[in-house]
């Protein structure tokens, strides 16, 4: 007898249901037509696209059995998220349970106040017919608070009506996994950007949210991305978008989709009628706006365009790449460039916030020790697991990422005379590589191939650039970079401000040393992070972090004070000799009058 994976399969049914709101569990059955008769092998997700950790999603199963025609059929669990029915003919069914009480964009999570879970949290994978159409039936609570409860998602209805309960349906397992799923009562509101429907989703308590400004702002930003990547066509490769947004009281994080994207966010940061204001969006709204610009930009940018080795992924394990400062740092470079390009913010905000990354990545010691490919590769056990050393030993792909497009961006605007720009390679890399990706997963690109698609786009020879900045770890040059566009770097830090040169933390006892810097005043002295300071000189650490500034403040740099610390349960002395800030502070600023900045507009208009 010929394997189901040999001939063709019937879809496979998943029917999900919260069943008890209170308990945090989501219902599951799985009905497979066709299962393998020697025995079908069920796999649930390690991890999530996107998000770079293994996270054991099959831990929150807490029950699973299996039954055929009204018989147990039994189950073998072969490794932490891997089971195998045993051998036999005809329908199968998996009934499971699974605990769903993370609230974040990564996984599951339920209450009385709504529901969300990603497809690699709930979903089991029927090994071998991975590539056969799945259909869910998403069933409503029977607790009387979710009657009034609609479904967001971006997963087509089969049967279901638009934000309503019914069947939904994927191509594939890929797919399935890929249109995570919100209920409850939430805000509802739908925009066209380049004819296709938008959706924004805000669940959570939110007073006076002005959702026609969030509107205005985020039809912009998708209009701005769409004319990017298709100028004459303005087509978006998607028939419509879903931003799913949960506001609770502090929180930021975003996980990209195919379709739609997971978002949650400080329920301060979003618009509100009650002070409604003309101009840029105050500073909590722009990072949620940056947060937007963000995940759409990956609906191309790693969604789309993507690693050779996640065409496709294998979910079981660790997927390695040192690609993710090119599909994390780059798009973290174009996330708050659209926001300029799309008219929402200016060119002092703009270079504020480049300023801000500049600084974060000159912080730590840890950019002269780790590259930008190395900590892509190792985002696995570093990056996503950071401690309070992380800045002392590794760099973010994101931040300096951003930073290299950026000096990519100059470098190929300036050797070219404004003829060609990195948006030149973003559209290379977008032609060959993502357009046609979808329906079936298509080729994704070597790094080997990026830098020679550079080369090629550019006409220039930069080779150099990866060698120093991308694989090596030298500072990058920003200033020289930047002065022939007449934009001036300026180091505005306060030299003689006394410094322990630590992060601080609130503790009850004093002042937690959150991270202590290598090479800083703390460090050298003898001081580590997890210390709680409590006395500076004498005088009590009252636990709040301005308090350690307050008592600094009496003194030069140079100066060295006696500084008492708990390290666990244990009182230790310190003799401190108190530095300035090492780290430069950043402006930028446009020293030329009537140039205009690089990479705020297309290279025609620079």
């Amino acid at each position: 007898m010929k394997k189901p994976s040999q001939k063709k399969q019937s879809a496979l049914h998943y029917t999900i249901v919260p069943r008890d709101l209170a308990g945090h569990l989501f219902n599951v059955t799985l009905t497979v037509a066709n299962p393998d008769p020697d025995g079908q092998t069920f796999a649930l997700p390690a991890w999530i696209p996107g998000s770079y950790m293994i996270r054991e999603f099959a831990r929150n199963i807490v029950r699973i059995r299996a039954e055929r025609a009204g018989a147990a059929v039994a189950l073998t669990k072969l490794d932490k998220h891997t089971w195998r029915g045993a051998p036999g003919d005809g329908l199968l069914t998996l009934h499971y349970e699974v605990y769903a009480w993370d609230l974040s964009v990564r996984a599951a999570h339920l209450d009385q106040t709504h529901g969300f879970f990603n497809g690699t949290s709930v979903f089991l994978r029927v090994v071998g017919q991975e590539a056969t159409a799945h259909h869910v039936d998403i069933q409503r609570p029977g607790d009387a608070a979710a009657r009034t409860w609609r479904v967001a998602t971006s997963m087509k209805e089969a049967g279901a009506k638009r934000y309503g309960f019914g069947t939904y349906g994927a191509a594939n397992y890929d797919e399935l996994i890929d249109h995570p799923v919100e209920m409850g009562d939430f805000e509802l509101a739908t925009f066209e950007a380049h004819g296709i429907p938008h959706d924004i989703v805000i669940t959570g308590r939110v007073p006076n949210l002005d959702m026609a400004r969030l509107q205005a702002d985020l039809k912009a930003i998708c209009e701005t991305q769409i004319a990017f990547f298709e100028p004459l066509t303005k087509r978006a490769p998607l028939e419509r978008y879903v931003f799913m947004t949960m506001a609770v009281g502090d929180g930021y994080g975003g996980l990209e989709h195919r379709a739609s994207t997971a978002l949650i966010c400080a329920r301060a940061d979003l618009p509100t009628t009650a002070n409604q204001k003309s101009g840029e969006p105050g500073e909590g709204y722009l990072q949620f706006l940056g947060l937007c610009s963000h995940e759409y930009f990956h609906t191309w940018n790693v969604k789309r365009i993507k690693p050779a080795v996640f065409a496709p992924y294998d979910l079981q394990v660790e997927n390695y790449t040192p690609l993710l400062w090119l599909f994390e740092g780059f798009t973290s470079y174009y996330d708050d460039l659209m926001l300029v390009r799309a008219g929402i913010i200016g060119e002092t905000t703009y270079f504020k916030l480049q300023a801000k990354s500049m600084c974060g990545v000159l912080r730590g010691s840890g950019r002269l020790k780790q590259s930008v490919a190395e900590s892509s590769f190792d985002a696995w056990s570093k990056y996503y697991r950071q401690d309070e050393n992380s800045p002392n030993a590794i760099i973010s792909y994101y931040t300096k990422g951003s930073l290299i497009a950026l000096a990519f961006d100059l470098t190929i605007r300036a050797k070219t005379g404004g003829a060609k720009s990195l948006d030149d390679v973003m559209l290379a890399l977008w032609d060959r590589y993502g357009r046609d990706f979808y329906p079936s997963v298509g080729r994704g690109v070597t790094e080997h191939e990026v830098e020679a698609l550079f080369d090629e786009v550019s006409g220039l020879k930069l080779r150099n650039l990866f060698e120093r900045y991308v694989r090596g770890v030298e500072d990058l040059p920003l200033a020289k970079l930047y002065a022939p566009f007449g934009v001036k770097l300026v180091d505005e830090r306060k030299t003689g401000k006394a410094s322990l040169d630590a992060g601080i933390g609130r503790d009850p006892l004093g002042a937690r040393l959150t991270q202590v810097h290598e090479g800083g005043a703390a460090h050298l002295a003898g001081l580590s992070a997890l210390d709680v300071v409590i006395a500076i000189d004498g005088l009590r650490v009252n636990g709040n972090p301005s308090n350690v500034d307050a008592l600094l403040a009496r003194y030069r740099v140079g100066d060295r004070v006696p500084v008492h610390a708990f390290r666990r349960d244990e009182l230790m002395a310190f003799d401190v000799t108190l530095q300035g800030d090492r780290v430069p502070v950043i402006t930028l600023s446009q020293a030329a009058a009537g140039r205009k900045p690089a990479a705020l507009k297309r290279p025609s208009a620079v």
